[in-house]
């Protein structure tokens, strides 16, 4: 990747994008829900055709094939999860730099996040890469099953970098306010996978392999869209000096690494509810596979909601609107709660047609019927979790996210999903994965409220004494949110 150092990048570019940063003046309420909006749209495309992907597989009408996808997917979601966490930090310090209105340094940052992310994919991909077997087989593959996921994951996980990039790209976009830009990043990989996969799966009769080619071409669309949105359209990817590099690692890497620990403890407790549920056999795999792919389209709203939010708060912070932090946050819980009532409600309703859609029976029935009129209702308390984690890492305290996510995914899953395992089996470990998410969702609400208080009572202290702020251009683009007024 060559990115210009200057604002124009060598590609013919005379106008100067607006250095306005956009969230900090208007109704908050607007802004979560046309974030939110536009970035639902995206990710709703890429959950639907994962839907469609493991629809395909099924009619190839081998039992194996949906129980391997399942694993895989389980295992795929680690290396996501650390690119996600990634993004976390790309999205918060380019919108603070913006906030400040400095697009220079922001569209440096934005280079060396591209950088960031490269160097960690890499890294990651060539460590999980020898260990596929013995990481699938802790999660309970066994025999052919075992040997179709590592098949599939061969293919798609030296991809990983590529998706990594583009979803960076993402972080720069909604850093920059640019909802539509962001949705579309997504938007085309996901039409990209939807048209690929029955021509690979069936056309080319590739089967299995051909939904993993499918994934790795859809990952190349979604890396030049969001390149091109970030670097033409808003020329936030300027290729940093080597001091510039330095100077941001440290600010990028204090939230990104408790950024990627809290995403790590998603899969973590996903990973202990698939091999509670592998003991009962491939059919309960299967249901769980496919409720892993409706929750996402689903629940679609929190998932981009957690994302939307972020910018929101990065950018008021930077710019100082300590007021509108706390509409943010209760703006973005009214919300939730809302959505999730309504969309609960749905799935309760059509828990049957669901399952005949994916033509589920036996355990596998019984299982997407249970979470559907049941444990769906967690994401009540899931959705205050998100909105408390995103509004830790962009305030300034991303150990506080790490320890919420990791106690919830522990504390809260394992024992749960381990004694109802035990005493109602299949159904009882499903329930199990929800019962602790409902403490450790309340728990978000009244710590997430506690430290934005917290900010904003410093902010507007320092600003009733009239402190000397320095100018814009003065601040440092790498800090970490927790400037001088609010410490």
């Amino acid at each position: 990747m060559a990115f210009g150092r200057n604002a124009g990048y060598g590609l013919g570019m005379t106008t100067q994008p607006s250095a306005q940063a956009k969230f900090t003046t208007g109704s908050t309420m607007r802004h979560v829900l046309v974030m939110t909006s536009t970035a639902s749209i995206g990710l709703i495309a890429v959950f639907a055709v994962d839907i469609l992907n493991l629809f395909y597989i099924s009619l190839l009408g081998i039992r194996e094939l949906a129980a391997a996808v399942g694993f895989a997917s389980t295992l795929m979601f680690f290396t996501l999860s650390i690119t996600i966490g990634l993004t976390i930090p790309t999205a918060a310090l380019v919108g603070r730099c913006l906030g400040r209105g400095n697009r220079q340094e922001a569209a440096e940052l934005g280079g060396a996040s591209m950088v960031f992310m490269a160097i960690v994919t890499i890294v990651a991909t060539l460590l999980v890469l020898p260990f596929l077997g013995p990481l699938l087989s802790l999660l309970g593959a066994r025999g052919e099953t075992l040997e179709l996921s590592k098949r599939f994951l061969l293919i798609v996980i030296p991809s990983t970098p590529l998706m990594g990039l583009g979803i960076c790209a993402t972080g720069i976009l909604r850093g920059a306010g640019d909802a539509r830009r962001s949705m579309y990043v997504t938007l085309f990989s996901a039409v990209a996978t939807a048209i690929l996969d029955p021509l690979l799966i069936f056309w080319f009769d590739l089967g299995l392999d051909g939904a993993a080619i499918s994934t790795v071409l859809s990952r190349i669309v979604m890396l030049a869209v969001g390149v091109y949105g970030a670097h033409v359209v808003h020329r936030l990817l300027a290729f940093p000096t080597r001091a510039r590099l330095k100077a941001a690692a440290k600010p990028f890497f204090d939230i990104g690494i408790p950024a990627i620990l809290s995403q790590l403890a998603t899969p973590v407790g996903n990973a202990t509810v698939m091999v509670a549920l592998a003991r009962f056999g491939d059919d309960a795999v299967a249901g769980m596979a496919v409720i892993g792919r409706v929750v996402p389209v689903a629940f679609v709203a929190l998932f981009a909601l957690s994302g939307a939010i972020g910018p929101i708060l990065a950018q008021n912070l930077g710019a100082q609107r300590f007021d509108r932090l706390r509409s943010a946050l209760r703006d973005a819980l009214i919300f939730s709660t809302v959505y999730v009532l309504i969309v609960w409600g749905l799935l309760a309703v059509f828990a049957h047609q669901l399952s005949d859609l994916f033509g589920a029976d036996a355990m596998a029935r019984e299982l997407i019927v249970f979470f559907c009129l049941f444990v769906a209702g967690r994401f009540l308390f899931e959705g205050a979790i998100f909105i408390a984690s995103a509004a830790f890492n962009n305030l300034g305290h991303p150990r506080y996210s790490t320890v919420l996510n990791w106690a919830r995914s522990t504390l809260g899953v394992i024992p749960f999903v381990t004694a109802g395992a035990a005493w109602y089996g299949a159904k009882g470990a499903l329930a199990g994965s929800g019962i602790g998410v409902i403490v450790f969702g309340l728990i978000a609400v009244v710590w997430c409220y506690r430290v934005v208080n917290r900010v904003v009572t410093s902010g507007e202290a320092a600003q009733a004494e009239e402190l000397p702020q320095p100018p814009a251009s003065a601040q440092s683009p790498f800090s970490t949110g927790k400037a001088a007024t609010l410490t």
